[in-house]
């Protein structure tokens, strides 16, 4: 899998909703890899879209078919400064992103370690399938840069969300996940997240 990442502050919300739903209705039947996408505006007024495609190549092509690059140009102005991830190592857990989420947190950041980090995500599946009910699943895209990385977490809801972290939250494995980090990361708090 290959998730294209883009962020950034919207000064454009009409622009920026009309047009992400207009790619689904018009643009994606003629994507060659595409997997789905995750989108939405973060309660601090960051926007975010999460494109899945089963390949780099296959996400190349799509953002050199023409009318990829038009849409691009309608959408750009809703962002006051864009800034792109293109990540070729994903780790899905817990069954990967899931449409049925009412809540999606994106957690931004760097980690010492990726290899380590990595397989303490894989590790932790489990423990947080059991322990995290309100959690449906997730996405760790890392940057190709030797340690940053966007987090896509699918919750049912909001309010279930932030109470399961607090029941976690004095727990070994929020504690390993927080000593990964290399530095605080940054959470966007999606409450009307949008799926294809």
């Amino acid at each position: 899998m290959f998730v294209q990442i883009v962020t950034g502050r919207i000064r454009d919300r009409d622009r920026f909703d009309r047009e992400c739903a207009r790619w689904p209705a018009e643009l994606k039947a003629g994507a060659t890899g595409y997997l789905g996408c995750t989108w939405g505006v973060g309660t601090d007024g960051t926007g975010v879209i999460a494109a899945r495609f089963e390949s780099a190549d296959a996400a190349k092509q799509n953002g050199a078919r023409i009318e990829q690059g038009e849409w691009w140009q309608q959408l750009e102005p809703a962002f006051a400064a864009p800034t792109f991830h293109d990540c070729a190592s994903v780790d899905p857990f817990m069954g990967g992103g899931s449409d049925d989420a009412g809540f999606v947190q994106i957690i931004r950041g760097r980690v010492k370690d990726e290899a380590a980090a990595r397989a303490l995500v894989n590790r932790a599946q489990d423990q947080l399938a059991s322990s995290r009910p309100d959690i449906l699943g997730g996405v760790m895209a890392w940057h190709g840069d030797g340690g940053g990385f966007t987090q896509l977490m699918y919750f049912v809801s909001e309010v279930e969300a932030h109470s399961g972290e607090q029941d976690l939250g004095d727990s070994d494995l929020d504690q390993q996940y927080l000593d990964m980090m290399a530095e605080p990361p940054t959470f966007i708090d999606v409450i009307d997240p949008h799926f294809d």
